[in-house]
């Protein structure tokens, strides 16, 4: 039951064919002690994550619950994990039904995650076609090759690109729930939980400055089609006659739909995409500023830089100083 709890998200994880059940109920128990950890901080009444565990359906067609964790209200789940796998990828059977919800899910405005060999599900949905994903350093040439849209980059541990995240080694779902904690419940909750576990947090998640999350399920499904391409294509082109005629909306409409479902205005979303970025290649590479300001779309550096400063409270070269883990 719900009673005394709020709910801030369900999170699906997916029960397929060799599955590592270690993953699945790890992260069942991973999200149980975050929710314990919210409430000895705020009470009774504390957020709570909701666990559900899906299967594809017996007779072939569709998608079953057979776990709960706070049975009642109808499923809708916000996010789903495809966990790893067991076997090497060339293994794992074909999972039309699984693959089918998770992109219906995906275009309703869930967030996929995948850890490990997980990522092979995404990819199967048509998910990861111009999108960075990674997987184990042992897969990731497999997955090159059978998605070569995607741009595989097996050397992090976690890709957050918003809409998508997957992580890396088979063990890395711990790094995996702990980013969604820290997003669902904030990032007190995320480090207790860690330090319970014994685990270290993921590094991309420890700086005190929060990460771009967007807003994918208020139900626009036009709105939604762009904030997909625009995380994509890292925003790089964000006219507004072209965001609107890919909605296939006029101007007008576009811009206040776009305002009322995401909170942002076309352009302030797309520097939020852009930033992202930036402060990811500072934390983990050492190219120079101007360089990073133009792969995300600055020709001015000076204009990139103040932009930089506003959204994270630091200068580029100080965020670089704080948080990059690249070797010098």
């Amino acid at each position: 039951m719900t009673t005394g709890k709020q709910i801030v998200a369900e999170i699906g994880l997916l029960l397929y064919p060799d599955v590592q059940l270690a993953a699945v109920y790890g992260l069942t128990d991973l999200f149980r002690i975050a929710g314990e950890m919210s409430r000895e901080r705020a009470g009774p009444g504390a957020p709570a994550i909701r666990v559900s565990h899906w299967r594809q359906a017996a007779h072939g067609v569709g998608v079953e619950c057979v776990f709960d964790s706070h049975p009642g209200p109808a499923h809708d789940p916000s996010h789903l994990i495809a966990p790893p796998s067991l076997i090497m990828p060339a293994k794992m059977q074909p999972m039309n039904g699984l693959t089918t919800w998770l992109a219906e899910r995906h275009g309703d405005g869930a967030t996929l995650c995948s850890v490990c060999a997980g990522a092979f599900l995404l990819g199967e949905a048509g998910l990861l076609e111009g999108r960075e994903a990674t997987t184990h350093w042992a897969f990731a040439k497999e997955l090159a090759a059978r998605f070569p849209a995607a741009k595989v980059d097996s050397d992090r541990m976690v890709i957050d690109d918003g809409d998508l995240i997957t992580a890396g080694g088979i063990l890395a779902w711990t790094d995996l729930g702990l980013t969604l904690v820290e997003r669902l419940l904030g990032p007190s909750v995320m480090l207790e939980t860690a330090r319970f576990l014994l685990v270290d947090p993921p590094g991309r998640t420890q700086q005190p400055y929060g990460h771009f999350v967007p807003r994918l399920d208020h139900g626009d499904a036009a709105i939604l089609k762009v904030q997909h391409w625009l995380q994509a294509s890292g925003a790089r082109d964000h006219d507004v006659p072209a965001l609107a005629k890919r909605a296939g909306l006029e101007e007008r409409t576009f811009l206040r739909r776009f305002r009322k479902a995401t909170g942002l205005r076309p352009t302030e979303y797309a520097q939020q995409i852009r930033i992202a970025r930036a402060r990811e290649a500072l934390e983990l590479s050492r190219r120079p500023v101007a360089q990073i300001a133009w792969d995300v779309g600055y020709e001015d550096a000076s204009a990139f830089r103040k932009l930089f400063q506003r959204i994270t409270g630091l200068a580029p070269a100080d965020y670089r100083r704080r948080f990059g883990v690249a070797a010098a």
